[in-house]
Formats: structure tokens, C-alpha cells, sequence
């Protein structure tokens, strides 16, 4: 096969996941929040946002609170969120990149269309993973095709698909950033990362840390390159994104984050996290974030079980090139602020929002595994389906009215969910037998994890050899096997 035939192979596969991807997040458009509010807690606010931008070219949303321009998707009273500022203006307390993206959309189409650009975001993020997972990782197309169609068919990348948070966009941008960092790295490489960590904190604040690492990993790499210049540069245009982040806020929002303009905090932005968090009483959020019988990822998408084992088998082989750190230092930081930074796991959304963001790292890490061990792929297509199910049977009873979306989704009838639902532990009120059943788990997954590092094979592939094109750059500013793409 040439290259243009591979290269077009590879270019379809991604069209085609993406395709795939878009559409079937598509179905759950329509589905209802609640009972009263087709969109709820958050949502409203972006889409306002959105609307202010588009109709009045500012953030600004007394006016259309006050013109009840929410009505078509929240058909009751809209809850407080804002401040009185000077003027008698109101800023939405939530960043406004999310709004910026969907003024285009909300304007020509309403709640809809901002919807359905949520879902052709979530087809662009498949198809990126399909290609960062063949191109930078060596995954053959036919394990990286079905592991990231069965990972972005399923909850949570599948419900926040359609639902008005920044977590889709963020996954996006990570994906972005991981891509620059395990590619060569040259001026576009560069450009789409600086572009990535900057937009990560303007859709919302809580993702600076995972922006903070994938900065620090950057620079690492660029100074073990030898490329002093080039780390300077980035870290001065990222010094300018910062302070203009910081400048624009207090200018906004008087003050460093977005809930400066919030009614909520009453003592200050920063309340955001807790007035007096309990960090010890938050660390059992490092399982339950995986395995709550409600909030977690597994008891909707079982696949998410394989990450632990798969995270194992990647720190003991660290393959070579080592890109390795680029999915696991993201992937801690983001896990690391969802423990013990977020106010809470258990929320008015759909469970898994606070570890979105790094959910790219995750679905990666198991479709490097799944070319390293034959056996992986037709457990993670068989927990694709039962995921798949899963999203399909409630949507289906949303649109049902028989269920709403968010307010009662763990009262679905499916035996599948219902089932599982018995076996993982209550984290909301934990009891003796949680305790239990989380201890019982984690011993589970660590000796899964310690058959697959002795299973699976030393050795990985080497990534795709890149096309003809201009000379490549000096060998210490390209590690070995990088693709040039």
C-alpha cells in the first residue's frame, strides 16, 4: 500500500468514526433535563450567554433574563446565579469561551443548534482520537476504530455530547494539546498547543490544572531537546495568555475567576471549592470517581474498568518513544482536582463531569493496550455494546417522558445498569458493606493489573513511518519514531 493510499485509508477511518460519532449523540437532542426545564442548572446560563453575544456582541444578560428570552428551553422561573454589578448589568458566572463557540449556532438555530454543534464537536474529538491513537501511538486502525468509537458511544463523552457544558470542548482541547505533545513539536505543533492550554482555563477555571501540566511537559521536552528558544517563546506567549486571562477577568468579572460575578460565594470566589473541605473525607473520591454505583463512569460504561490495568501495563512497559507521561500526567492532574478540588462528585448533571477533560487520556491508554494484547479488544468491544445499551435505553425513556435526563436517570429500568448498580459501592452515604465493596474492587483491579503487566508483551510497535515531505529538523529536537504529522 503507498502512502497516499494509507494516508486516505487513514483519513476515511477518521471521517467515518467521526461521522458515526456525531450522529449517534444527535439522538439525545431532545431529550428533557427535568420535569419543567428542557435544559437545566448550568446550561441555561451558557446558552444566555451565547445569545448576548450574538444579539448585543457583549456577556451582558440582564436583559434577556429580564425578556425571559430563556423560556424555550427553561420553561420555569430561571434560578439566580448572577450579581447585581455596576450599572445594573449581570455576568453569567461561568467562563464565556463555551458561549463564544455556540453564539454562531444559538443565533441561527436556538438551543437546538447550540446542541447539535456540541455533537459535531464530539464526532471532530472521535475522529482526532482515532488518528492521535494510529498515528502517534502505533495503534492499527482495527483496534483504535472500535476502542474509540465504543469509549465516545457511551457515557459520559456521548451524554455531554449534547448536554451545554464546557467538559466536550475541554476533552477536545486536551486531545489537541496531546497530539502536539507526542507529535515532532515544530512552529504548528507549537501554535495548536499554546492554543489548546490557553483555551482549557477560558472554558472553565478548574481545567488550569491540567493546562498547568500539559505546559510543564511542553517545556520539559523542548529543553531536553536542546530547543532553548523555542521554550522561551512558549513560555512567553503562554505568560501573555495568562495575564490576559487574569487582566480580563478582574475587567469582567471583578475579580480572578468568574464567580467573583456569581450570587453564590458570598465570601468570596474562592468558595467555589468549599468554605471548609474535608480533604481526607474527599480522597474516597480517587475509586468513587470510577466506581460509584451512581456517579461513576463504570457502572454506565463497564470499559472505563479497563483503564486500571491498561494504566498499569503503560507505566511498567513505558514504551518509546516516551510519550507516555503525556497521558498520564494530564490524566492525574485532572483526577487529582476532580478528588480534591471540586466542591462535589454528586451534582445536578450527568455523572462523570469532573474527569471529561482528561477522558481522552483514558480511552488512549486503553487502545495502546489493546495493540499490545489481543485478548483486550474484544473485551473492550463487548463493553462498548453493553455501554452503548445502556445510553441508548435511557435516552430511549427520556424521549419516552417516561424518565428526565438528569433529575432521575438512576431509576432506569435496565436490567444491565440495575444489575451492576448492586455490585459497586453507595460513596453518597457509604455504609460497612461500601467500605467493603470499594476494598473488594481495588483488590480486583490491582491483581487484573498485575496479570496484564506479566501477560502483556514487552515490546510495542513503532509508530507509522511518516510521508515524504521537508527535511526533518535536527535528531535532538525530534525524538526517534515520531511521526511527522
Amino acid at each position: 500500500m503507498t502512502r497516499a493510499s494509507s494516508d486516505r485509508r487513514v483519513l476515511l477511518a477518521c471521517v467515518l468514526v467521526g461521522l458515526v460519532t456525531a450522529a449517534w449523540a444527535a439522538i439525545a437532542i431532545p431529550a428533557r433535563a427535568t420535569y419543567g426545564e428542557r435544559t437545566t442548572a448550568d446550561e441555561p446560563q451558557y446558552l444566555l450567554s451565547a445569545l448576548s453575544l450574538w444579539e448585543d456582541h457583549d456577556l451582558y444578560v440582564d436583559d434577556e433574563i429580564a425578556a425571559e428570552r430563556y423560556r424555550p428551553f427553561h420553561e420555569v422561573d430561571l434560578p439566580v446565579q448572577t450579581q447585581e454589578l455596576a450599572g445594573g448589568r449581570a455576568l453569567s458566572p461561568h467562563d464565556p469561551l463555551l458561549p463564544a463557540v455556540l453564539a454562531l449556532p444559538m443565533g441561527l438555530g436556538g438551543w437546538a443548534a447550540a446542541k447539535a454543534a456540541l455533537a459535531g464537536l464530539a464526532g471532530l474529538l472521535a475522529a482526532l482520537l482515532t488518528w492521535a491513537a494510529h498515528r502517534r501511538l502505533a495503534v492499527p486502525l482495527g483496534a483504535a476504530v472500535p476502542v474509540v468509537l465504543a469509549f465516545s458511544c457511551t457515557a459520559p463523552l456521548a451524554a455531554y455530547a449534547t448536554q451545554v457544558y464546557p467538559e466536550l470542548p475541554a476533552a477536545l482541547a486536551t486531545t489537541v494539546a496531546v497530539i502536539a505533545l507526542t507529535g515532532p513539536m515544530r512552529r504548528g505543533g507549537l501554535v495548536a498547543l499554546a492554543l489548546a492550554v490557553t483555551a482549557l482555563p477560558w472554558l472553565g477555571v478548574k481545567y488550569a490544572p491540567v493546562a498547568a501540566v500539559l505546559v510543564v511537559l511542553a517545556l520539559a521536552r523542548l529543553w531536553r531537546d536542546q530547543r532553548a528558544r523555542a521554550a522561551l517563546g512558549l513560555a512567553g506567549a503562554l505568560a501573555v495568555a495568562g495575564a490576559a486571562y487574569l487582566v480580563g477577568h478582574r475587567v469582567l468579572y471583578g475579580g480572578w475567576t468568574v464567580y467573583a460575578a456569581g450570587d453564590h460565594f458570598t465570601g468570596g470566589e474562592f468558595e467555589v471549592v468549599g468554605t471548609q473541605p474535608n480533604y481526607l473525607g474527599r480522597s474516597r473520591r480517587l475509586t468513587g470517581l470510577l466506581l460509584d454505583r451512581t456517579f461513576g463512569l463504570a457502572v454506565w460504561m463497564p470499559g472505563y474498568l479497563l483503564a486500571v490495568p491498561g494504566l498499569a501495563v503503560l507505566v511498567t512497559r513505558r514504551p518509546r518513544p516516551s510519550w507516555w507521561p503525556v497521558l498520564v500526567a494530564p490524566l492525574a492532574a485532572g483526577w487529582a482536582t476532580a478528588t480534591w478540588v471540586a466542591l462535589t462528585m454528586h451534582g445536578w448533571w450527568w455523572p462523570g463531569r469532573q474527569v471529561v477533560v482528561v477522558l481522552p487520556c483514558l480511552v488512549l491508554i486503553v487502545a495502546w493496550w489493546a495493540a499490545q494484547a489481543r485478548r483486550v479488544l474484544p473485551v473492550v468491544v463487548a463493553a462498548g455494546v453493553v455501554g452503548a445499551a445502556n445510553w441508548l435505553w435511557l435516552v430511549v425513556e427520556v424521549l419516552r417522558l417516561r424518565l428526565r435526563l438528569i433529575v432521575d436517570f438512576a431509576a432506569t429500568s435496565n436490567p444491565l445498569v440495575r444489575g451492576l448498580r448492586v455490585l459497586l459501592p453507595d460513596d453518597r452515604a457509604p455504609s460497612l458493606r461500601d467500605t467493603l465493596l470499594t476494598a473488594a474492587w481495588v483488590a480486583v483491579l490491582a491483581a487484573a493489573s498485575v496479570a496484564a503487566v506479566r501477560v502483556t508483551p514487552g515490546r510495542a510497535p513503532r509508530p507509522p513511518a511518516a510521508p515524504a515531505g521537508p527535511p526533518a529538523p535536527p535528531a535532538s529536537s525530534v525524538p526517534a519514531g515520531s511521526s511527522s504529522r
